[in-house]
């Protein structure tokens, strides 16, 4: 049976694999913010559920199976989200935290009907495609880091950091969204970055100009 601590565990292997990280218990326990004792019980299970592998140096890999599920969870979560933003009106910034809840919720028939009703569409309101790509496969597609962008060039803003509400909550205020148009005005000593959005000036730390890609526009 796969249960929603299952789902949620194999979600955030895919998600911490994305994001560089080394998947091991200690990983998976900061990002689901659970002890390292419950992190472990959960993979034994998901191990012998042939859904995950643990090598002897402790990194975790997903099987077929536990990818397939991963997957999956990922699809209805992106569904959620562009459910609540495209029917219900819910702001972009709000949408992630409500979808990690409801994305379990969601049977095979809803599914189809949520497909049907919103259609086919690969970009959730963060900008981040259904299926998950590592650092190096967006720079293979012509994307980079806010951080690594050139001087008074202009960029279009492709996808930023989805789960960080107070961090999503601050872009939106400083008019940093997918779609977004900014000029990259210069790169500062002190590591931010001073940028043009529209008539504005936004100056951003590195952490969050990490959290931001970008394409030539």
């Amino acid at each position: 049976m796969i249960t929603v601590s299952k789902e949620d565990y194999l979600k955030a292997i895919v998600e911490a694999e994305a994001e560089g990280e080394a998947v091991i218990s200690a990983t998976l326990a900061h990002w689901l913010s659970v002890t390292r004792p419950a992190v472990t019980t959960a993979l034994r299970r998901l191990a012998k559920d042939g859904l995950v592998r643990v090598a002897k140096d402790g990194r975790v890999q997903l099987t077929n199976n536990g990818r397939t599920i991963a997957e999956r969870t990922i699809f209805r979560h992106h569904l959620i989200e562009r459910m609540l933003t495209e029917v219900f009106g819910m702001a972009w910034y709000e949408v992630h935290d409500e979808a990690e809840r409801l994305e379990h919720a969601v049977s095979p028939a809803f599914e189809k009907k949520l497909v049907a009703k919103l259609g086919h569409k690969d970009i959730c309101p963060h900008g981040n495609g259904l299926v998950i790509c590592s650092a190096a496969e967006r720079r293979k597609h012509g994307f980079c880091l806010l951080s690594e962008a050139q001087e008074n060039r202009k960029y279009k803003v492709s996808s930023v950091y989805e789960r960080d509400r107070k961090l999503l909550e601050f872009f939106d205020k400083e008019g940093i969204r997918p779609g977004a148009t900014v000029v990259v005005q210069s790169k500062n000593y002190d590591g931010t970055v001073s940028l043009l959005i529209g008539n504005s000036q936004v100056r951003l730390g590195l952490p969050a100009a990490n959290k931001v890609w970008i394409s030539k526009a």
